[in-house]
């Protein structure tokens, strides 16, 4: 006899970002199926055809709240290869500085203001991890949340230099940015920087300098590390570990052990002509393709990207190459698990399928072969190797391991500016086809613009959560969180913290609703749905 399948329909899931329904089958206490369902149409495709080429410059920005500088720079870099642009060294080195900085407050913040507050959960009561878990990460009264959520604004008053304001400045443009940033402003930069390290990233999530910790290498590295000092054991790092193995977030949320990365961070002296086929060999932080099964690499070209919308509310075809998009959505999207079910479309690659983006992506490609000039760092994919693949527990500490390698390249960045140098070189308006790339701290995004006649003819985005949330493809394949949450254990049904956290360690946004209401009478008028 068959045991009987309960289905839960979780709505939302996310915390602050957006709304990502989630529907899953649970049998004998075990996630056996899964659906992922973006509830919000992302509407800049359309608002943005037919406008001025630079328009993305503005209203991209806009399309997240927390990682405004990857659109920007996306739209940037996108008119700069389509115009055939110049770009000096310093504005090169301000594009990168703007999109770390941005990176950086992002991972305390979601770290305990979104995530960590799962460890809190009266389902892990039995854990001897709980009772410091409380006092540390309960929403607004942790002592580590308290900080973390606080200090997370620190370091984005260094865009703020170079844009004037942080959120959604356009300082990023076709050719160069729109600032010159003098000894004051470098001076001020650093000592913010200091002021994060030393009272937040040492003290507090490392319990020791960031030199010792840039020390190791391998998985037993990091287990001696963590017996070395009570201070490292007892650290918002150690305990993140340690009791994350407790309550057995090492032991699901796999996933398809596929990994996609676009690389990003593109070089000063490597990048100042930029094209879309000679972008792969400027990235500081590599491009490539992470196949865990067969522990192999592969380079990452945009020409590989589709699109599936079998089972999106879009009626364009199916399997298509973003430049070839027109983003046409259905009229009528009811929900339906075996049609269609999602804002998202099913993004694959034309020739390895489902892949999975993010921060585990980025730490798994760092591992493999790159050139001299590129960033190499091997102990996430030691980790992978040793640990049987991914997991929750390992997804999240790839996002936070990567704070001390930004820092220090903000570090070299503003060692190199050269304040007397260009800035800006006004490029020569063209039509053609642009694409730019970056990773945002949830991993791969990009932007593909098609310009005829002066104007926006098409313009494409591409979220990480895009990657990660997606539905079905034509061919049954499910996307990368489905496939995470099988075989995820519900010890409540009634109260499934576990499919939280799947979808949080993939930090999955789907931001933002707006709303309209009448002044006086708070009447609401209208509802648009911009994600």
């Amino acid at each position: 006899m068959s045991a009987a399948v309960q289905t839960l329909d979780i709505s939302p899931v996310g915390r602050v970002e957006g709304d990502l329904d989630v529907r899953v089958d649970i049998t004998d206490g075990v996630v056996t199926n899964a659906w992922t369902n973006a509830e919000m149409f992302r509407g800049f495709e359309v608002i943005l055809k037919d406008k001025d080429p630079q328009a993305g410059l503005v209203v991209t920005p806009r399309a997240c709240g927390i990682c405004g500088a990857s659109h920007l720079t996306c739209a940037a870099w996108a008119l700069d290869t389509a115009w055939g642009t110049t770009v000096p060294r310093n504005a090169i080195l301000a594009r990168n500085l703007g999109q770390i900085v941005e990176s950086i407050q992002s991972l305390p913040r979601h770290h305990y203001g979104l995530f960590m507050i799962d460890y809190t959960n009266k389902n892990y009561a039995g854990s001897g991890f709980y009772e410091e878990a409380v006092k540390r990460f309960a929403p607004f009264t942790g002592t580590s949340y308290e900080a973390g959520v606080t200090i997370s604004g620190r370091p984005v008053e260094i865009y703020a230099l170079l844009g004037g304001q942080w959120p959604h400045s356009s300082y990023m443009v076709p050719g160069g940015v729109m600032c010159a940033p003098t000894l004051t402003d470098v001076t001020r930069a650093w000592s913010i920087l200091e002021h994060f390290r030393r009272n937040w990233i040492e003290p507090l999530w490392l319990g020791c300098s960031m030199e010792r910790y840039e020390e190791i290498r391998t998985l037993e590295d990091f287990e001696a590390w963590l017996d070395e000092r009570p201070e490292h054991a007892n650290s918002d790092l150690g305990l993140y570990w340690r009791m994350s193995k407790d309550i057995g977030l090492d032991s699901y949320g796999k996933g398809h052990g596929k990994f996609v990365t676009w690389g990003y961070l593109p070089h000063e002296d490597r990048y100042q002509k930029p094209t879309i086929a000679g972008r792969n060999g400027a990235v500081i932080m590599k491009s490539g393709v992470y196949d865990g099964a067969s522990d192999s690499f592969k380079p990452m070209d945009q020409i590989h990207t589709r699109e599936d919308m079998m089972h999106a509310w879009y009626d364009e075809g199916d399997d298509l190459h973003p430049f070839d998009r027109t983003t046409t959505p259905v009229q009528k999207n009811d929900i339906d698990p075996d049609g269609k079910y999602s804002w998202a479309t099913a993004v694959r690659h034309a020739e390895n399928g489902r892949l999975e983006a993010g921060p585990l992506a980025r730490r798994l490609v760092a591992g493999g072969p790159g050139e001299d000039f590129q960033h190499s760092d091997g102990l996430v994919l030691d980790m992978y190797r040793k640990m049987g693949g991914a997991s929750i527990m390992l997804r999240h500490f790839a996002r936070m391991h990567e704070l001390c390698i930004l820092y220090r390249e903000a570090e070299r960045i503003l060692r190199e500016f050269r304040l007397n140098d260009e800035w800006y070189i006004k490029p020569t308006e063209t039509d053609g086809r642009g694409w730019g790339a970056t990773e945002a701290i949830r991993g791969a995004l990009c932007h593909w613009i098609d310009v005829e006649g002066g104007r926006i003819k098409n313009y494409q985005i591409i979220a990480p959560t895009t990657w990660n949330v997606g539905p079905r493809a034509g061919n049954g394949e499910r996307g990368p969180i489905e496939e995470a949450l099988i075989g995820t254990p519900i010890a409540n049904p009634a109260d499934p913290v576990e499919v939280g956290h799947v979808c949080r360690s993939y930090d999955s946004c789907l931001v933002c609703t707006v709303h309209a209401h009448d002044g006086k009478t708070g009447e609401e008028l209208a509802r648009f749905r911009t994600a």
